[in-house]
C-alpha cells in the first residue's frame, strides 16, 4: 500500500452535522481516491455504547484508534474511516468503517439512523451488526432498519417494470456478507439441551413462525429481510471482556488482563474477517479500488443530502462515466507521450509503424485494465478513433518534416552547382558532362546522408524536375555536342527523372501498404484484448449470479427442513430466474467487427486521399 494512503489513525469520511445533515469530507475523500489497490470494506453498525469501535481497532491491529468513549454519549458521529494494508491479501486495502451509534437519544430524527445504516450496507463488502446481550425478539426488533432497506435503497433507476422478486434478487447480488456479533453474552450455547455453534444460535434466532396473523408477520418481517437481502450469515458471541469496573478502560488493558474466552473469540473474529471478507464489488461483479469507492460514497451522500433515495444503478453509471473518461484520457496520453519520446521525426515508415503498433498495444491494455461498464463500448471507440487520428497526423507530420529536411539538404548540396552556373563554369565545350558529374555527386551525397525520412525519394524527384530547365540550358550551350548527342542526352535525362518519379511513387505506395499491414496487426491485438476483457466480465457476472443462486438454494433447503413448504415453493421462481439468466456481457466478436470497421474507415479515408495525390502527380 502506498505510504501516502497509509493511515496511522481514523478520520471522518461522512460527517453528521448538528442539524442532522450528512456531508462528505473532502480530505478523507482525497485520501481514499489515492488508493489504487482493491478494497475490502468492513463496516460495523450497532447501537451506541455496544463496543463497535473496539472490534474495529482489533481489525486494524491496534488497541486504540477509533474512539471507544467511556460515557453514555455517542462518541462517533457520522462514519469514520481507517485504511490499512490488508494483513492477509496482497495488493489489497482493508477499509474499516465505524458508524455512528444507532438510537442516540440526542437525535430528534430517526431517519438519520436509517441513512447511516443504508450507507453502511451500500459501501461495505462485509456488514457487521454489533449488539449486546442475546439474539431475542427485542434484539431483532431493533434491526427494523433492515425492513426498510428497499425504501432506503433503489437498485435500478427505473423500477416501474420490476416486481418485488426482481428487486430482491438485484439487492441480493450486490449486498455485503452479514456478520452478527453479540457482546456480553452470558448464556450457554445450547438449544433444546444440545450444544450448538454461534451460527446455529443465529439461525435459531432468525427462525420464521408459521401463520398469517399480524403478530406473526411482525415477527417474521425483519428475519425474512435478513434472509433475503444478505447472501451469507455468520455469528460470533463474546463474553464480557473483563470485570465491569474496567470496561471503560478496555483499550488500555493487555490481553492477559482480559477474559481468555473473549480474547479467543476476538482472534477468531479477526481471522474470519481477514480471510473470508471479499473485495467490494459493484453490480456485475466488478471489484473496485479506493478511487471508485470514493466516487460511490460521494454520490450516495450527495443524493441523500438532496432528499432523494440513493440508486445503485445511477451511482455505478456515474462512476463508470468518471472512470472511463479518465481511462480514455490516460490511455491516449500514454500513447501520445511514448510516441513523442520514442519517435524521432523524420523516420522511415517501418520504424514509425513499429512504434505505433507497440504503443497502441500498450494504450489498449491500459484502457482495458482501468475501464469498466463501457456500455456499447462508447469510450473504447473514442480511444480507437483518437489514437488512429493522432497516428495519421503523425504520419502527415513525418512526411512534411521529411520533405522539408530533404529539400533543404538538396539545396545545400547543390549550392556549389549554383555558384558555378553564375560564374559560367559550365559554358564551355564539355560543360554538360561536368554539370552532370556534379549533379550526380549531389545525388550520391544526398542518398548517403541518413535520417531523411520517408519522403527522400519524392524530394529528389521534385529536385530533378525543378533542375530540368537548368540542365537543358547547360546541354544546349555545350558546343562540343552535336544535335543528335543533345537529343540523346535530353532523352536520358527525362528517363532518369521518370525513373526517380517511379521510385518516389513506389516509396509512397509502400507507406500506404504498411498502413494496411499495421491495421491488421492492431485489429488482431484489439480482438485479443477485447476477448480477455469480455471473458473477465463474464466471469465476474457468473460469480455474482452463482453466489446469489447458492444463497437462495441454501435458504430454500432450510425452509423445507423447518416445514415452510409454501415459502420454499414461492422461492422456486427466483431460483429458476437465476438459473436462466444469461450472461449479459457484450459479445466480443461483435465488438471486434466494429473495431475492424472503425480502423478500416479511418485508413480508407487516409489512403484514398494519398492515392488521389499520387494519381494527380502522374
Amino acid at each position: 500500500m502506498n505510504a501516502d494512503t497509509y493511515m496511522q489513525s481514523p478520520m471522518c469520511l461522512i460527517e453528521n452535522t448538528q442539524h442532522g445533515k450528512l456531508v462528505i469530507k473532502e480530505d478523507a475523500l482525497l485520501l481514499l481516491s489515492n488508493i489504487k489497490e482493491t478494497v475490502v470494506v468492513v463496516s460495523v453498525v450497532g447501537f451506541y455504547r455496544t463496543g463497535k469501535s473496539y472490534l474495529l481497532n482489533r481489525l486494524a491491529g491496534k488497541t486504540q484508534g477509533f474512539s471507544l468513549g467511556s460515557t453514555v454519549q455517542s462518541h462517533t458521529k457520522g462514519i469514520w474511516m481507517w485504511c490499512r494494508p490488508h494483513p492477509k491479501k496482497y495488493n489489497h486495502c482493508l477499509v474499516l468503517l465505524d458508524t455512528e451509534g444507532l438510537g442516540d437519544v440526542e437525535k430528534s430524527d430517526e431517519k438519520n439512523d436509517c441513512w447511516i445504516f443504508s450507507l453502511a450496507v451500500l459501501l461495505s463488502s462485509t456488514f457487521v451488526y454489533n449488539s449486546v446481550g442475546t439474539i431475542d425478539q427485542y434484539a431483532v426488533d431493533k434491526l427494523h432498519f433492515i425492513s426498510n432497506l428497499t425504501e432506503l435503497i433503489k437498485v435500478k433507476s427505473n423500477e416501474g417494470d420490476d416486481d418485488g422478486d426482481d428487486e430482491e434478487l438485484d439487492l441480493l447480488k450486490i449486498s455485503p456478507a452479514f456478520v452478527w456479533t453479540v457482546r456480553d453474552f452470558t448464556l450457554e450455547l445450547k438449544i433444546n439441551g444440545q450444544v450448538v455453534t454461534a451460527d446455529d444460535y443465529l439461525n435459531h434466532g432468525l427462525q420464521l413462525k408459521k401463520g398469517v396473523s399480524k403478530k406473526v408477520m411482525e415477527h417474521n418481517q425483519p428475519r425474512q429481510c435478513i434472509r433475503n437481502y444478505f447472501r451469507s450469515r455468520k455469528c460470533f458471541v463474546f463474553v464480557q471482556p473483563t470485570a465491569s469496573s474496567n470496561l471503560n478502560q478496555v483499550e488500555n488493558l493487555a490481553e492477559s488482563q482480559l477474559d481468555p474466552k473473549f480474547v479467543d473469540v476476538c482472534h477468531e473474529f479477526c481471522e474470519y474477517i481477514y480471510l473470508e471478507s471479499q473485495p467490494k464489488r459493484i453490480k456485475g461483479g466488478h471489484k473496485i479500488n479506493g478511487r471508485k469507492l470514493a466516487i460511490l460514497a460521494k454520490g450516495y451522500v450527495e443524493t441523500i443530502a438532496s432528499g432523494m433515495v440513493p440508486c445503485i444503478e445511477d451511482a455505478v453509471t456515474s462512476m463508470a462515466k468518471i472512470e472511463n473518461t479518465a481511462a480514455l484520457a490516460e490511455s491516449l496520453a500514454h500513447y501520445q507521450q511514448q510516441m513523442a519520446l520514442r519517435v524521432k521525426i523524420p523516420t522511415d515508415t517501418e520504424e514509425l509503424a513499429k512504434m505505433n503498433t507497440l504503443y497502441w498495444k500498450e494504450a489498449i491494455e491500459l484502457f482495458m485494465k482501468n475501464s469498466f461498464n463501457d456500455q456499447d463500448q462508447v469510450y473504447y471507440k473514442q480511444l480507437l478513433a483518437n489514437v488512429q487520428r493522432h497516428y495519421l497526423e503523425l504520419c502527415d507530420k513525418n512526411e512534411a518534416v521529411s520533405m522539408e529536411m530533404s529539400t533543404k539538404l538538396l539545396e545545400t548540396l547543390s549550392t556549389e552547382i549554383g555558384k558555378k552556373l553564375r560564374e559560367g563554369f559550365y559554358t564551355r565545350p564539355g560543360g554538360y558532362e561536368l554539370y552532370k558529374e556534379d549533379r550526380q555527386e549531389v545525388i550520391r551525397q544526398f542518398r548517403s546522408t541518413p535520417g531523411k525520412g520517408n519522403k527522400a525519394e519524392e524530394a529528389l524527384s521534385k529536385f530533378m524536375q525543378q533542375k530540368t530547365p537548368e540542365a537543358d540550358s547547360v546541354l544546349q550551350a555545350d558546343k562540343m555536342l552535336t544535335d543528335t548527342d543533345k537529343k540523346l542526352a535530353a532523352a536520358r535525362q527525362r528517363a532518369a527523372e521518370a525513373g526517380q518519379e517511379a521510385k518516389a511513387q513506389e516509396e509512397a505506395m509502400k507507406s500506404l501498404e504498411k498502413l494496411r499491414e499495421d491495421e491488421k496487426i492492431i485489429y488482431e491485438e484489439n480482438v485479443k484484448y477485447l476477448k480477455l476483457k469480455m471473458e473477465g466480465e463474464r466471469e465476474d457476472l457468473q460469480r455474482e449470479q452463482a453466489l446469489a443462486l447458492d444463497s437462495k438454494l441454501k435458504e430454500q433447503k432450510e425452509l423445507l427442513e423447518k416445514g415452510f413448504a409454501n415459502n420454499a415453493q414461492m422461492m422456486e421462481e427466483q431460483i429458476e430466474s437465476l438459473k436462466k439468466q444469461q450472461d449479459s456481457a457484450t459479445n466480443w466478436e461483435k465488438i471486434a467487427k466494429m473495431t475492424q470497421g472503425l480502423l478500416e474507415s479511418a485508413i480508407d479515408a487516409y489512403t484514398s486521399h494519398k492515392t488521389m495525390s499520387l494519381l494527380a502527380r502522374k
